[in-house]
């Protein structure tokens, strides 16, 4: 005989609404996450991700509808054909906005498909001037330019180090070869002799030969333009051929992977400018840190920080904009202004941030230490 009245839970399983999903939002991200600065890729990969974690646990809505933000990575090898490839990927793909590309070369060339697709990137470490001076209203970026950095560091090194003969090598990329010129440029102006030019490539290994030409003029000091898969060794090689001189570099060399790399050819003789603000004077740096070394088990290598930041801007936006159409968030993108974890955010006209900063590191305790 059939039963009059059903278990109240098999009665409310038949009944129930279906549970309406999150509407997910794409955010790419680009950068290298295989090869030689896969490293500095997976770290800022790994800030965006943690931004987007983080927007998700606090709970965004549009029109009643719950957001889920999710990161699609891509690796661009920081190559600058495969970077349009990656970028054109990620338009197809459905992203509203992107985070990247880590590096110029790769980040100028991608720069032009998401003009084209009306896309808004925002890069965190791309430094060269040339990436803003295109006028890209879909561009922008969150750090201090290669400008910035070799105008201190050619100050440093006249004032303070008094050297006077100067010697510079650089990648040819856009980032390592554009930051040696700023350097170059900036030390003629201030009287300073560039007794050696030369150059090498981001994947060369042996560096006797420039070394051995430059060793000759006597510098006393060697600027290198570059990342650190390159700077390290070059820097080894400096010290077995007996070449007493100063160590000069911009941000590519300012990275944990240098000092793993580098070991005792690291000295008090080597210097490092790196756009932005120590993480331990960052207003939420510390805090960062911790939160993301428990998250990855890694420690933050570089740009992770600013990364965060950029993602963050991004959420900002579209709850500026009430949207995640992309025209729209573009729209509302030029307008955010928030603290964040490196400092102040908020862009210029031309899509760069307004309070860039560039901080000088001298290497001692094992470690760099930011100059006052």
């Amino acid at each position: 005989m059939m039963k009059k009245h059903l278990c109240p839970l098999l009665l409310a399983a038949l009944f129930a609404a279906p549970a309406l999903a999150d509407r997910v939002v794409k955010i790419g991200f680009a950068g290298p996450l295989t090869g030689p600065l896969a490293h500095v890729g997976k770290d800022e990969e790994y800030g965006a991700r943690l931004a987007l974690e983080d927007a998700n646990a606090q709970g965004h809505a549009l029109a009643g509808e719950k957001l889920r933000f999710e990161l699609v990575a891509e690796d661009d090898q920081a190559d600058p054909r495969v970077a349009t490839t990656v970028a054109q990927r990620l338009v197809d793909g459905g992203v509203v906005a992107v985070v990247g590309h880590v590096t110029s070369g790769a980040a100028i060339p991608a720069s032009r498909i998401y003009h084209q697709a009306g896309v808004a990137v925002i890069t965190p470490s791309a430094t060269s001037p040339q990436l803003t001076r295109q006028n890209y209203r879909e561009t922008f970026r969150l750090i201090a330019n290669d400008l910035q950095q070799g105008t201190a560091m050619a100050q440093y090194a006249q004032e303070t180090l008094q050297a006077r003969r100067i010697a510079v090598i650089d990648d040819r990329t856009a980032y390592g070869q554009g930051l040696a010129d700023a350097f170059a440029d900036q030390a003629k102006a201030r009287g300073l002799d560039v007794v050696g030019r030369e150059f090498t490539h981001d994947k060369a290994t042996d560096f006797t030969a420039i070394l051995t030409k430059l060793k000759a003029p006597r510098p006393d000091a060697i600027f290198y333009g570059g990342m650190d898969a390159q700077a390290a060794p070059l820097l080894k090689q400096m010290r077995q051929l007996g070449i007493p001189a100063r160590y000069l570099g911009g941000d590519g060399l300012c990275t944990a992977q240098t000092l793993q790399m580098a070991g005792p050819a690291l000295d008090d003789r080597v210097f490092c400018t790196q756009a932005g603000t120590p993480m331990a004077r960052m207003p939420g740096g510390a805090a960062f840190k911790t939160r993301f070394e428990q998250r990855f088990k890694t420690p933050v290598q570089l740009y992770a920080p600013y990364a965060y930041d950029a993602a963050t801007a991004l959420v900002r936006a579209v709850a500026a904009a009430g949207s995640a159409d992309p025209d729209k968030l573009l729209a509302a993108l030029a307008g955010v202004s928030f603290k964040g974890i490196t400092g102040p955010v908020a862009f210029d006209g031309r899509g760069d941030v307004r309070q860039a900063g560039v901080t000088l590191y001298r290497y001692g305790g094992g470690g760099w230490q930011p100059l006052p």
